[in-house]
């Protein structure tokens, strides 16, 4: 993460993220301050040892500036690969962050931390081994990046033919602005699978934070002439096993699939593209050049699962190991599931606000959230 005993100071994080990540930068550095902007960052004179902080690939203007001529270092922040039982956009606290020095997992225009490592690391057998291990648990849990969905198994009759399946991105999204080839729309990349696959019983699934409302979207349109099916009910991980194949632009989606032994087909360059577990369509994207090393499964899992992410225990207020994580996520989603309201984190628009609405009023009452305003 950050220099123990060196400051962060944390550019534009509303409130509530604030609140919620703050214990576990607070972990890592002293003091953690919260800043609106460039400006306000400026004005705390940070020098070398420091770390100035952003969400994503966020590019705050001036902020190239202030890196250049204070000697601070840029670490961009984002969630993990396995993040919660709940999703961010309703504002669950992640169980799973990443901390990048060098870039983001998700721009594929520079190199990040994680292709650092699954470019350069030396993954010896202990470590795969561990891999292997934590894939399994992954794998026999049925868990993904929000664990929320019906673990039901999907509905439709592919007639024989092989399925398809075309996971949904929010088009705005940061890893097609940042990873995407030429296919950039829902639209444009079920049009490519058709053309790819017309033999096949093609599943269109929408991204998760449209069918909650929270992200605009708009599923039917998109699959409309193109799509056999349009799944709005089954995880994706119900969906992903009865698929024969995914192909995605850069969800997340493609490496669930890799980890359940799926074939995968991308349009752009995510993070588990370009190593030789996947056919990658964006022939001239200019990753390629960086990642020429091939991958077994278990290395890419080893790299993304147990050396790029820092996982938290929200409870106990401490970091734990990937291991000690995933079982928690597990254990948390089936006691969900095991309640008498096991919905309680899908359903209802406005059941969801008014949740949304009390940790909106944690984060501005509660104490030790250190922020400059100005």
């Amino acid at each position: 993460m950050v220099n123990a005993r060196k400051r962060a100071l944390v550019i534009g994080f509303r409130r509530w993220r604030a609140w919620n990540l703050g214990p576990i930068l607070r972990a890592a550095a002293d003091p953690v301050v919260f800043v609106r902007d460039v400006a306000a960052a400026r004005a705390m004179n940070p020098g070398p040892g420091d770390a100035i902080m952003v969400w994503g690939a966020a590019r705050p203007a001036g902020l190239d500036d202030l890196i250049a001529q204070t000697g601070a270092r840029l670490v961009r922040i984002e969630d993990g690969f396995i993040r919660s039982v709940g999703l961010g956009s309703d504002l669950i606290a992640p169980r799973s962050l990443v901390f990048d020095p060098c870039g983001i997992h998700f721009d594929a225009t520079c190199p990040s931390r994680l292709e650092t490592l699954l470019a350069t690391h030396a993954f010896d057998a202990a470590l795969c081994a561990r891999a292997t291990a934590l894939r399994a648990e992954i794998v026999v849990h049925g868990l993904t990046k929000y664990n929320i969905e019906d673990p039901a198994p999907p509905s439709w009759d592919s007639r024989g033919r092989p399925v398809v399946l075309v996971p949904g991105q929010v088009e705005s999204d940061a890893s097609i602005a940042w990873g995407g080839g030429t296919v950039r729309t829902n639209r444009a990349l079920l049009h490519s699978a058709r053309t790819a696959r017309p033999d096949a019983f093609i599943v269109y699934k929408p991204h998760p934070d449209v069918l909650s409302g929270n992200r605009h979207g708009h599923a039917a349109r998109d699959a409309r002439g193109l799509a056999d099916h349009v799944e709005r009910r089954a995880s994706i991980i119900a969906c992903l096993a009865g698929a024969d194949a995914v192909h995605t632009m850069t969800s997340l989606a493609g490496f669930d699939a890799l980890l359940r032994g799926v074939a995968v087909v991308t349009y752009g360059a995510p993070f588990y593209a370009g190593w030789g577990l996947t056919r990658d369509c964006a022939a001239d994207h200019p990753a390629w050049a960086r990642r020429g090393r091939r991958l077994t499964l278990d290395q890419l899992c080893a790299g993304a699962l147990l050396l790029y992410p820092y996982y938290w225990d929200p409870q106990a207020q401490r970091p734990v190991s990937a291991e000690q994580a995933i079982a928690a996520i597990a254990s948390e989603r089936d006691r969900l599931r095991a309640s008498a309201d096991p919905d309680r984190l899908t359903r209802g628009f406005w059941l969801r606000q008014v949740r949304k609405g009390r940790v909106l009023a944690r984060a501005f009452i509660g104490r030790g959230l250190r922020i400059n305003p100005d």
